[in-house]
């Protein structure tokens, strides 16, 4: 298909220049409505203005602009019926073979705090959509352009010979999709007042793709949704190693949720969604030995998140082991060229400062849609904590049972976490038992060598039965942190106090499924 005449309405210009100026090298005449027309004729380029076309100069500030029939009518007009040709003769109204749309940026301006509502409603755009859906609509006849990342390889085709109706009709999924998402922004924007509002609209944009799924038969991609300020990969730049799997994806999630609960130096390793070992220290490359040393057997092939810059000394002791993905805020020049020599190890330096937002939504997919709660973000600390068998904790002690809780909180439910000096001994994680998650925790502690004397133990939910606590108190655990709220509570706080050891309520209950 050829291109005679084109529309342009774009808020954002990118590539603007060369598009147009490609275009009239081609010979093909551009409209353009309001600022777009000025932009493109300040570059020197010949432009007919859109009121040219509907005799009406731009209305109320700009929100009446293109929402004419001699503009809508020349882009839906079907080249194949003569009626509708004959009526566009009638009307003196002209074809457009191709439309150039992107819309205002009403995602970025909501995105930011403390926006006021005013100045968010101006960015609801109408006349773009409008235009946008209309070229996509008629693709048979016209090209939609909505993306500029389209402009060099359209210029191409139009040089060659034309546009594809292949190609068209992919532009116009492009189109629709990017319409759909930006009204699905501006929805979610409106319902925000409601806690869950009748209708959850998502929009998706793929990030990346990636080799396979969760097995090499299933196929995969990364999606953050539309218009976030930050993602799992935002402000994230790979510094080396191969490209990122949907497992090193899914796993470096829980990496960086566990490593945001501490603001010392820490250091977090997963496998398989759960942490194998975290470690808090006076310094990275202590933190790094503690976690490494809680199972260093699981450790092997991990995801590991530090919060500090990683130094040339702790890259020669990561260098070590089999690493599968590591993520830092820095590396010193030494330190990333030392772990550059293992060319497969996906290196990754995590620029992202912001933190969760409040009223952040977890999604689950279950069968034919989702379950859809608020984000488990919060960080727990002692206010409102309370003591319910045993003497009040001394600050070592609260150290230990407050980092034994927030480790709790990534664990897959049924969880125990074993933990003594800021370090975790040993990790019960998702059995159909309790007490199981128990033997497993205090299993894993004693196959590493870790003596249980001393330590602490959180359940991410309540004791039902004693027998849980029991064997992590005859294994030599000195307190014993969890949410309380079992019938048998007083069964469970019995054993406890009997045997001359602390337990501490939360209130608060961390499932994670």
């Amino acid at each position: 298909m050829q291109v005679g005449r084109a529309l342009i309405s774009v808020f954002d210009k990118t590539g603007l220049d060369l598009f147009a100026r490609g275009l009239n090298d081609l010979g093909i005449e551009i409209v353009a409505s309001g600022g777009t027309a000025a932009y493109v004729a300040e570059l020197g380029i010949a432009v007919v203005p859109v009121e040219e076309l509907t005799d009406v100069p731009e209305l109320l500030g700009g929100r009446v602009k293109t929402l004419h029939p001699g503009i809508h009518a020349g882009i839906l007009a079907r080249r194949g019926r003569e009626a509708d040709l004959d009526q566009l003769r009638e009307h003196g109204i002209r074809t457009f073979d191709l439309v150039c749309v992107n819309l205002y940026p009403f995602q970025s301006v909501t995105g930011r705090r403390n926006v006021r509502e005013e100045e968010a409603v101006e960015m609801i755009d109408i006349g773009g959509p409008a235009l946008l859906r209309a070229a996509a609509k008629n693709f048979l006849d016209v090209v939609p352009v909505c993306e500029p990342a389209r402009y060099g390889e359209l210029l191409d085709l139009l040089a060659a010979g034309g546009v594809d109706l292949d190609l068209r009709r992919r532009l116009a999924a492009e189109a629709f999709a990017h319409t759909a998402a930006y009204e699905a922004s501006i929805a979610t924007w409106f319902a925000d007042v409601e806690t869950f509002p009748p209708q959850v609209l998502l929009s998706l944009e793929r990030q990346t793709g990636l080799p396979y799924g969760e097995n090499p038969h299933q196929r995969a991609a990364y999606y953050s949704e539309a218009g976030v300020r930050r993602h799992l990969l935002s402000r994230v730049e790979q510094l080396n190693g191969k490209p990122l799997s949907f497992n090193n994806l899914n796993d470096l999630d829980a990496a960086r949720a566990l490593a945001r609960e501490f603001a010392l130096p820490t250091c977090v390793i997963v496998k398989h969604a759960n942490p194998c070992g975290c470690g808090v220290a006076a310094t990275i490359e202590e933190a790094y030995e503690k976690a490494l040393a809680a199972d260093p057997v699981s450790a092997y092939g991990g995801v590991i998140a530090l919060n500090r810059r990683v130094s040339a000394e702790l890259a020669a002791r990561l260098g070590e082991h089999f690493v599968e993905v590591l993520i830092a805020p820095d590396y010193e020049e030494e330190a990333l060229a030392a772990l550059r020599r293992k060319e497969a190890l996906r290196v990754l330096a995590d620029r992202e400062r912001r933190g969760p937002v409040p009223g952040d939504r977890d999604y689950r997919r279950v069968l034919g849609g989702f379950l859809v709660q608020d984000a488990d973000t919060e960080v727990d600390d002692r206010e409102g904590m309370e003591v319910v068998a045993g003497e009040a904790p001394d600050e070592r002690l609260w150290g230990d049972l407050l980092f034994a809780w927030r480790v709790a909180k990534h664990v897959a439910s049924n969880a125990i976490v074993v933990a003594r000096d800021l370090q975790t001994l040993g990790i019960g994680a998702g059995q159909m038992s309790r007490v199981d998650a128990v033997r497993l925790a205090l299993g894993k502690a004693a196959e590493h060598g870790h003596d249980a004397a001393g330590a602490v133990l959180a359940s991410d939910a309540f004791f039902p039965f004693a027998d849980g606590p029991r064997l992590a108190l005859d294994a030599g655990v000195t307190a014993v942190v969890q949410p309380g709220g079992s019938r048998r509570d007083e069964e469970v706080v019995e054993a406890v106090r009997e045997a001359g050891a602390t337990m501490v309520f939360t209130s608060r209950r961390h499932f994670r499924h």
